[in-house]
């Protein structure tokens, strides 16, 4: 395996405390009242429109999650690295795969400005060729165009390329771009993983990048 793709929130960085933050100051501005952290994680695969979307309820009218949206975003923007961290041994994973030659790339549907600032923020920024967010494409995830970019763009075949995530988001678009896949079981949504299954689930980044240089 030659290129290694990884989603962020939940792989790479627990995100998780500055999302449900982000998401109830939005919910506090529509007057609306708090929802519990474990019931926006759950939202969280399909990029910000979706998890506002889900966040305000179906019934809500196109303007008030239009109007939503762009609080979240700016409220997001100015809070994303109030508690978000890397998970503990990416880095050194990160460092062992950059040693031993790998491509590595970001491929998320959150929005790739506020991609580049966490990843710059936590320092990682510069283990990736490229960062493709949730606008960078014509198609979010799980569609494949993602993994078909940057697959062209290095030149490495569907057996040389894995994608790395922590829901069923990610196997699918691993499915859809006939890639394999590798879970963690760490990450927002591992009750995703069941359906459907990645090639292999790990509990540690560390068990992800032994995997990947084992191939």
């Amino acid at each position: 395996m030659e290129l290694v793709i990884f989603d962020l929130d939940g792989t790479l960085i627990d995100s998780r405390l500055d999302i449900a933050h982000s998401v109830n100051a939005m919910r506090q501005h529509m007057n609306l009242a708090p929802l519990a952290f474990d019931t926006v994680y759950k939202y969280v695969g399909n990029g910000a429109p979706v998890l506002v979307r889900r966040a305000l309820g179906e019934q809500a009218p196109d303007s008030e999650v239009q109007s939503a949206l762009a609080f979240f975003l700016r409220h997001y923007n100015e809070h994303a690295l109030d508690f978000t961290r890397l998970y503990p041994g990416v880095r050194e994973s990160l460092d062992r795969l950059r040693k031993a030659g790998k491509k590595m790339a970001v491929l998320t549907n959150k929005p790739t400005a506020a991609t580049r600032k966490i990843l710059d923020g936590l320092g990682a920024g510069e283990y990736f060729f490229q960062v493709y967010g949730g606008d960078s494409l014509e198609h979010k995830k799980p569609h494949p165009v993602g993994i078909d970019r940057l697959r062209e763009q290095t030149g490495c075949g569907r057996e040389q390329t894995v994608m790395v995530g922590d829901s069923s988001v990610d196997v699918q678009t691993a499915r859809n771009a006939k890639v394999p896949c590798c879970g963690v079981s760490y990450g927002f949504q591992p009750e995703t993983l069941a359906n459907p299954a990645p090639d292999v689930v790990v509990d540690r980044m560390e068990q992800a990048a032994d995997w990947i240089l084992s191939q």
